[in-house]
């Protein structure tokens, strides 16, 4: 299974070849951020910002480390890439073209995204300092028909997306070609499983049925023969008696197979006997 790491690992690798695309991949990374100041526990995501500043001749600090924020205690040291994002220009998404959209995107993912693989399924969160620009997100995604929700948490807010198709088709968006492959072999497997979980519980539901049916069955012919009753049945239900008796745990494919008669005939002769005994009881 694909891990999540892997995924924004394949998105780090991307060197857009043209400086329009640069600069939107470097404006996506500074859309969850107040200044130009990108803050990253990734190298290979500080290493992306500084490239991509680079490849724009814009004057860029290498990733310099810093204490967690007050109350993340991670263990890790947080890299900081100061960056001036007045020196980019301004921004429409509207304006932008496909491959400027597709970069913006990348950049967002990498710059504030997270992406989680757990047992309900793919999640991708993608955690923005203010309102404006979460909803400038999630109006851009549905452009797309890529259905985005916003939530606030803990004073952020937060675009998510949690449906297949949805992640899918944004990974597909921003050039993480193994991922959708990788998500789309998960989607099979977990389709596969259900209907594997399916078959084996129908399978146990059918074998208990099974075992409650015999137990009936054995019970009647044990009460027939008790009260003298069996020997003055039909000879084909006392041969079924005999096989029952037989064959205490078949299924009715099976004593019907034994017998030589249809499906349907041994479990009429079976419920047959079952009848006889509960005429005998009452």
């Amino acid at each position: 299974m694909l891990l999540a790491g892997e995924v924004k690992g394949e998105l780090a690798r991307i060197q857009p070849a043209r400086a329009c695309d640069r600069r939107a991949e470097l404006i996506g990374l500074l859309h969850g951020s107040r200044s130009g100041v990108l803050r990253t526990l990734d190298h290979a995501i500080a290493r992306t910002a500084v490239h991509l500043a680079s490849g724009l001749d814009m004057p860029v600090e290498p990733p310099r480390p810093v204490a967690a924020e007050r109350g993340r205690a991670t263990g890790r040291r947080h890299l900081v890439v100061e960056l001036d994002r007045a020196a980019l220009g301004p921004w429409s998404w509207d304006e932008a073209p496909s491959c400027d959209r597709r970069a913006f995107l990348r950049g967002v993912l990498l710059g504030s995204g997270s992406i989680s693989f757990t047992a309900s399924g793919p999640h991708v969160e993608i955690v923005l300092a203010d309102a404006s620009a979460a909803i400038e997100l999630q109006e851009a995604l549905a452009t797309l028909d890529v259905r985005a929700l916003r939530v606030e948490r803990r004073g952020r807010q937060v675009v998510y997306l949690k449906g297949q198709e949805e992640i899918a088709a944004l990974l597909r968006l921003v050039g993480a070609n193994r991922g959708v492959l990788e998500l789309e072999t998960y989607r099979v497997g977990r389709d596969v499983q259900a209907r594997l979980n399916r078959l084996i519980n129908a399978e146990e539901a059918n074998l208990a049925r099974t075992v409650r049916a015999a137990d009936r069955q054995l019970s009647a012919i044990a009460r027939l023969e008790a009260e003298g009753g069996l020997g003055r049945l039909s000879h084909g239900l006392r041969e079924m008696a005999v096989i029952r008796r037989q064959m205490p745990d078949a299924d009715l494919d099976t004593l019907a197979a034994a017998i030589g008669l249809s499906r349907s005939a041994v479990n009429h002769r079976l419920r047959r006997l079952v009848e006889l005994a509960a005429d005998k009881e009452d």
